[in-house]
């Protein structure tokens, strides 16, 4: 058995609103549920709802840009900055500007739609 893992055919997550997402580790793609890594691009004017997620989310901006509402503070991240989202906290991801954000995201536990608790 190798002791290494190349991931070149991630899960490709079916969407309605035109974000790609690419599971490169995690549930759906090894079966992890203790993290996952996920390569995403969200199109301008993309929105979430709010949610409180029961996991500690990492982001990595590539290219664009994204905000964040957490809690009552507004946060635009760029390209080469990163945030980590400690679980359980009240939060809502958007890309209200006129270019694709490319960025990763890696969660843990591993991102679940049991545990990502979305409003509405």
């Amino acid at each position: 058995m190798k002791s290494y893992k190349i991931q070149d055919s991630p899960f490709r997550v079916p969407t309605t609103d035109g974000k790609i997402i690419k599971e490169h580790f995690g549930l759906a793609t090894d079966g992890d549920s203790n993290i996952s890594m996920a390569h995403m691009k969200a199109p301008a004017g993309w929105s979430e709802p709010f949610q409180t997620p029961e996991f500690d989310e990492y982001t990595f901006i590539i290219s664009g840009k994204k905000q964040f509402v957490i809690n009552d503070d507004i946060i635009v991240l760029e390209a080469g900055q990163s945030i980590k989202i400690n679980k359980n906290t009240r939060v809502q991801y958007s890309n209200p500007f006129t270019e694709v954000c490319e960025y990763i995201a890696i969660c843990t536990p591993a991102f679940s739609m049991d545990l990502v608790n979305r409003e509405g």
